[in-house]
């Protein structure tokens, strides 16, 4: 399903720079829309510059992880494009290897590992009892670090 307001902010983008490609990935966050507006809002900030999400989710709903280099169009928790970020960095990691640099670029909570831990273990036990998906402080993670490029 393509999203208006994504097409609309992606194809302002690409006005300005002719080398990007016809493609872009959408990326939201959360599972609410209060916490996708409050993700969103910490990007805009430039304090959010990193996504964590479950490896499996991407193998269980067939989605391909997302490359380094390319481009998502963020959406707030209402589906309004807010802005464009560039792909930086794309990795796996067990949840217990995450690191502290990481846990900062999430930009949440006091942007502590420890925190980190807290927050994000609390969200991926309660997708997977959701899901049916098993978690454990092993399971695999999709690391993005991403830079903002454009803002709506």
């Amino acid at each position: 399903m393509i999203n208006e307001s994504a097409e609309i902010l992606w194809e302002n983008f690409r006005l300005q720079n002719s080398t990007l490609p016809d493609q872009y990935d959408v990326m939201t966050f959360g599972e609410t829309k209060d916490s996708a507006n409050q993700s969103a809002a910490l990007v805009l900030e430039g304090l959010k510059t990193a996504k964590t999400t479950l490896l499996v989710e991407y193998q269980r709903k067939e989605k391909s992880i997302p490359k380094e280099g390319s481009y998502s169009v963020i959406l707030d928790g209402n589906n309004q494009a807010i802005g464009v970020v560039q792909l930086l960095k794309v990795f796996i990691v067990p949840f217990d290897e995450v690191s502290e640099e990481l846990a900062y670029e999430e930009g949440e909570g006091d942007r502590t590992l420890t925190g980190w831990r807290e927050l994000y273990q609390t969200y991926f036990q309660e997708q997977c009892k959701n899901e049916h998906w098993h978690f454990s402080t092993t399971i695999e993670l999709v690391c993005i670090q991403f830079e903002l490029v454009y803002a709506a």
